[in-house]
């Protein structure tokens, strides 16, 4: 059975308890142990089985905000209980934190008052991407502190995971400190090599900066090199955060051409509850756009394919559902 923190929703910022903090600290170095492996969150899902995924970026306020409200955030901003509220209701195999996880640096006691009692609540089946925001405290020591061995290595920020029948590979699109996203970078060699060593069927990358995208920050070219291996070697799903809003597109090759047989699905969720960004004029190939809901995405990995549903938080009307073979 899956580990899932059950605490109360009363939990209150740690900013202004360092013996709670200290304490919290203690618990988590007893809980990884001294060989820096991350807590068991029970047996793994055997190859061939469906597993369930729910991804979100863009996340957990700065304590120290004035819409903060300990915790309880407003209308429009600080929704990450009612975000992770899905996530305790769903129960997910795996979640994929987008980017952007705690604001507004990552540091480490933001982490602890912020991210922590609310997605933290799921922390040990948590896999997450570090964002730009992580990166305002030094080498996102915060974050990497925070997550431990199940973020990677804090030198590169990138790493892989096989769930069920797919293959998960977590990029760090923060590219300057990644060493590089183009081709022959570091992190794109192994990219490709990680791909050839794992060929899965069904293969689902993310990271933060997304590829395209129809939202205030736009699309990202520098991911193109890291796009092409991913079609090169017939993943399906892209996932990213970064603009602070919901959008699906169809299939793509790395220059945004439309493509049906070896394209990838990208998701942009940047959903997870700080706020929302609008959108502009949509770009080619975008299919799906929604700029004021929280939400997660729930993603049903099958051997042979997905299911997708947009899960808004209570109250939210807007949804977005359907389903996809592998290659």
């Amino acid at each position: 059975m899956r580990r899932y923190d059950q605490r109360p929703r009363a939990a209150r910022s740690m900013r202004t308890r360092p013996l709670a903090i200290a304490a919290i600290l203690v618990m988590s170095l007893v809980a990884w142990g001294a060989t820096g492996a991350p807590p068991s969150s029970g047996s793994p899902r055997p190859p061939g089985a469906t597993v369930t995924v729910a991804a979100a970026g863009d996340i957990a306020c700065d304590p120290d905000a004035g819409n903060y409200h300990d915790g309880r955030g407003t209308g429009t901003t600080c929704q990450m209980r009612a975000t992770s509220d899905l996530l305790m209701a769903m129960r997910p195999d795996a979640v994929l934190a987008l980017g952007d996880n705690q604001y507004e640096n990552g540091a480490l006691a933001r982490f602890l008052a912020s991210y922590d009692p609310t997605w933290g609540r799921l922390k040990a089946v948590t896999r997450p991407v570090v964002g730009n925001h992580e990166y305002l405290t030094r080498d996102a020591a915060g974050y990497f502190s925070y997550f431990g061995a199940a973020a990677g290595d804090p030198a590169t920020g990138y790493y892989s995971f096989d769930l069920g029948s797919w293959h998960l590979v977590a990029i760090n699109s923060n590219c300057g400190q990644a060493g590089g996203c183009g081709a022959g970078s570091p992190q794109e060699a192994w990219l490709r090599a990680d791909l050839a060593a794992h060929p899965a069927r069904c293969t689902l990358a993310y990271w933060h900066h997304p590829r395209f995208s129809s939202g205030e920050w736009g699309s990202h070219p520098s991911m193109t090199a890291i796009w092409q291996a991913l079609v090169d070697y017939h993943a399906e799903i892209v996932l990213s955060g970064h603009d602070h809003d919901y959008e699906r597109f169809a299939p793509q090759d790395a220059s945004g051409n439309l493509d049906s047989s070896d394209g990838v699905r990208q998701f942009v969720v940047g959903t997870g509850g700080r706020n929302h960004y609008a959108t502009g004029k949509a770009i080619v190939h975008s299919v799906v756009r929604n700029a004021s809901t929280f939400g997660v995405l729930k993603l049903t990995l099958r051997p042979t394919g997905y299911d997708w549903e947009f899960v808004p938080v209570a109250g939210g009307a807007f949804t977005d559902a359907g389903s996809a073979r592998c290659h």
